[in-house]
């Protein structure tokens, strides 16, 4: 696995000061992307190891961040890996807040109950869930770019058999 990207500090991200990481790779291909050359897989740096301890500790060693996003690309192709990465942080971070950016679903990532995809998932707090549509693009949107993307409680959902979308915990 590929990672494309990584700021230290964000507020566009997500609610609050986020560390973000960006995955490389992406099927989705969406007219009008932000960003097209994280769809290349090989694009960026190899995530090695000692690539994921360093930004670990860098991560741990911030007070100030609320949590960490993970984007793309879509993380969702490499979940396996990604998983793995997040089961890293959460045995020094425990309960640190793990924001996930898709093209697919919440509907797409659910379908089959244990696969890399929902073990991903399930490690996350809150999901942009959507293909980014260039017709329903929207910059006045929090944390999205078209009207189409919802923000969701992955936990809450999860809970239950409705989704839930995310409600900000700051005004």
């Amino acid at each position: 696995m590929n990672i494309c990207g990584y700021y230290p500090e964000s507020i566009n991200e997500g609610e609050g000061l986020r560390a973000v990481l960006f995955i490389s790779g992406c099927r989705h291909r969406c007219p009008g992307c932000f960003n097209p050359k994280t769809w290349n897989f090989n694009y960026g740096e190899a995530f090695t190891p000692e690539r994921r301890r360093e930004l670990i500790a860098e991560i741990a060693a911030n007070p100030l961040l609320d949590g960490l996003t993970l984007a793309g690309g879509d993380p969702f192709f490499s979940a396996e890996e990604v998983v793995e990465f997040i089961e890293e942080l959460r045995a020094t971070l425990p309960d640190f807040p793990v924001w996930i950016y898709s093209g697919y679903t919440y509907e797409e990532v659910t379908a089959v109950s244990g696969s890399p995809e929902w073990r991903l998932l399930s490690q996350c707090q809150v999901l942009i869930d959507g293909r980014f549509e260039e017709a329903l693009k929207d910059t006045t949107l929090p944390y999205r770019g078209s009207s189409n993307q919802r923000i969701i409680d992955i936990e809450a959902s999860l809970a239950g058999p409705d989704i839930v979308l995310w409600q900000p915990t700051t005004l």
